[in-house]
Parts: structure tokens; C-alpha cells; sequence
């Protein structure tokens, strides 16, 4: 492939990527033109793995939507390589159904986001997500590392321990 090919190639796989993304920002519910019927969605511990796009929609799609409403994404760069595209970025949002053993809270939180997609054919057949609930549990005032975050490292709280 020339340079020009990847080049070309790269933007066709960003155009399916914001196609995307504006439909989830609009609050669509069918996904169907974004991605193949049988994609692989891999979230990373505490998300889940979601095999096609009625798993994506049933356990993961319509979950967020319950969980926190009135969202805003706002992802902050799109990077594309050939077939691959990638991004992060956060969602603004509302707790306003049970996440995670919570009860609502009503408390607007960030949820930060990467994302990884390959673009075959137009659509998008493997996503490697990975969101951080720590950090959204965090904000609701459940710490998932017990006070034992290695923030504490940083200022100063507690003193790595380091091999002889």
C-alpha cells in the first residue's frame, strides 16, 4: 500500500468513526450502519466483553443510558492508522439510575474513555474500550482501591516500596 492508500485509508476508517459517534451523541438506537453484526466490543475489567451488536446494545448500551443520563461526549483527540482509529475523551453525565451497587446520586460525573476500533468494510468489527469506573465510583464516593491507590504515592502519603 502507498503512502497515499494509507492516507486515504486512515481518513475513510476516521469518517466511520465520527459517523459513529455523532449517532451515540444523538442518543440513536440503531447502530446497525456503524457496525458489523457481529463485532467484538472488549471492555476492560468491570465493562465486559460484548459479542454483536445486540450484546453491545443490551448489555452495555442501554446499561450506560440507564445509569447516567443527560450525557455530553467530549472526546478530546481522534488518531487513525490505516484500518485502526482511536480516541479518548470523557462523557458528562448524570447519575440518575443504579451503577455498580449505587443508587442514583444525581451527581453529574466524568467518565473517561479510550477507545480502539478496526474499520472492515465500512463498519466497525473490533472495539477494545477501556473506561474508568474507578475513577466514576471514585467520584460517587466509593474508593474500589480501599485507600490503597497508588495516588498516595505521589503525594507523599506513602512511600513506595522498592526492591533491594
Amino acid at each position: 500500500m502507498t503512502a497515499k492508500d494509507h492516507s486515504a485509508q486512515s481518513r475513510e476508517t476516521l469518517d466511520v468513526i465520527h459517523r459513529m459517534e455523532a449517532a451515540l451523541g444523538a442518543g440513536s438506537n440503531d447502530m446497525a450502519a456503524h457496525f458489523h453484526e457481529d463485532f467484538l466490543w472488549r471492555g476492560n475489567a468491570g465493562c465486559g466483553i460484548k459479542r454483536g451488536l445486540a450484546e453491545f446494545r443490551a448489555n452495555w448500551q442501554l446499561p450506560l443510558r440507564a445509569a447516567f443520563t443527560d450525557r455530553t461526549y467530549l472526546t478530546e483527540k481522534f488518531l487513525a492508522d490505516g484500518d485502526w482509529a482511536a480516541c479518548f475523551g470523557h462523557i458528562e453525565a448524570t447519575h440518575s439510575g443504579p451503577f455498580m451497587g449505587l443508587a442514583p446520586t444525581g451527581a453529574r460525573v466524568r467518565i473517561p474513555y479510550m477507545d480502539f476500533w478496526r474499520v472492515e468494510d465500512g463498519r466497525i468489527a473490533d472495539n477494545p474500550v477501556f473506561v474508568d469506573f474507578a475513577a466514576v465510583l471514585a467520584q460517587l464516593g466509593r474508593d474500589v482501591f480501599g485507600g490503597e491507590g497508588w495516588e498516595a504515592y505521589d503525594s507523599g502519603a506513602k512511600t513506595p516500596p522498592h526492591p533491594e
